[in-house]
């Protein structure tokens, strides 16, 4: 029997935009209730009314930045309130900044990809697991990324900050181990949202020839694929999943129609 997810509280981070945006529809098409948390607030709230929209019972957001210890603690104390436990944590906050290599990178670059791709995902599931029921079907579903798995030329930090979410994952999985609750990395390739145009500092005409003459994969396709790991049967865990595009047979092996 699969894990109905009508009613159920879904904790998405990162919510604003693309995968967690999509995620948060998705979810919401599910019939689940949400509770959901991006530093863009404005965009936050359309996301949840979007939601809402979608068939979300409940559809909740609240600022969260998860680089800021005060502030996933703040965000975890409102959780309590609003529905007191999660049943589905999705650790979607995160993204690249620069494509520079190592010997002309930024400080800040490093710092904020470290932050956000590896310790919000601490932080956050350190806040959330007193919220987490101890008993059959509860989730902790982490985005990672195929650069987690393979190195690339100028993305030294990125790679290294995804290679450490999917040991975050990994070790989760053992710590958790007879709790009940399951343990997940979902690890997409190239997929098209506002991901390069934030690498790329908003620069609009580099960050599409990133997907050029391919069919990526979209947000929604992310979205789909965390539903159907979220709503597994209870006794069943989907420990690692590395989704790629038709077009990409590897990081650097892609083809490109002219």
């Amino acid at each position: 029997m699969n894990f109905t997810l009508a009613d159920k509280w879904v904790l998405i981070t990162g919510a604003s935009s693309g995968f967690g945006a999509a995620a948060a529809r998705a979810f919401g098409r599910e019939g689940a209730q949400l509770l959901l948390g991006a530093r863009r607030v404005e965009r936050l709230e359309a996301v949840a009314a979007e939601a809402r929209q979608a068939g979300a019972t409940e559809a909740h957001s609240h600022f969260l930045d998860v680089a800021q210890t005060g502030s996933v603690n703040e965000f975890a104390s409102w959780a309590r309130t609003k529905a007191g436990r999660v049943d589905v944590l999705i650790n979607n906050a995160g993204g690249a900044h620069g494509l520079d290599p190592v010997a002309e990178a930024k400080d800040e670059d490093w710092e904020a990809m470290i932050q956000s791709n590896l310790l919000g995902i601490l932080r956050v599931t350190r806040a959330m697991l007193p919220l987490m029921p101890r008993d059959a079907g509860a989730s902790i579903i982490n985005i990672g990324s195929l650069a987690g798995r393979t190195a690339y030329e100028g993305g030294a930090a990125y790679c290294a900050a995804k290679a450490g979410e999917l040991q975050i994952t990994r070790a989760l999985r053992l710590e958790l181990n007879g709790t009940g609750i399951r343990v997940s990395t979902v690890d997409p390739g190239l997929a098209e949202t506002e991901f390069s145009l934030v690498r790329f500092k908003g620069d609009a005409t580099r960050a599409k020839k990133v997907y050029q003459g391919t069919q990526p994969l979209t947000a929604e396709d992310i979205a789909e694929t965390l539903v159907w790991v979220a709503s597994r049967p209870p006794h069943v865990n989907i420990d690692e999943l590395l989704l790629k595009p038709t077009d990409q047979a590897a990081i650097h092996k892609v083809y490109r129609r002219k």
